[in-house]
């Protein structure tokens, strides 16, 4: 797995995928954050990232979501979720299908 899979995270969060054959890269702030995902954009082809660090990245995400790789996935740091990644979820589910298949809302 590995070039292919990265995690950038804060303090314990990235343990657990390093544990799983996941490289990881830990960040204290989202300058370092930052500066590694435009790193790691380049050889990795997934790279997970706490929502913590992912919404303070948003514009820098959104940008290379517009490419099919690297997919960026947040997920919950050690605090628990924030609720970041619901959120982009479903607005890329609007946007793809045109409807919210979560809560069943059309798009305006």
């Amino acid at each position: 797995m590995q070039g292919e899979t990265a995690i950038i995270g804060n303090g314990d969060s990235v343990l657990a995928f390093k544990a799983g054959g996941v490289d990881a890269y830990p960040a204290g702030d989202a300058a370092k954050a930052r500066e590694l995902l435009r790193k790691l954009a380049k050889t990795y082809k997934v790279v997970f990232i706490t929502e913590d660090l992912a919404a303070e990245l948003d514009d820098l995400i959104s940008r290379m979501n517009e490419q099919p790789y690297p997919v960026i996935v947040p997920i919950p740091s050690e605090n628990g979720a924030s609720g970041y990644a619901g959120q982009k979820l479903i607005r890329h589910m609007e946007r793809a299908l045109g409807v919210d298949i979560l809560f069943n809302k059309e798009e305006r």
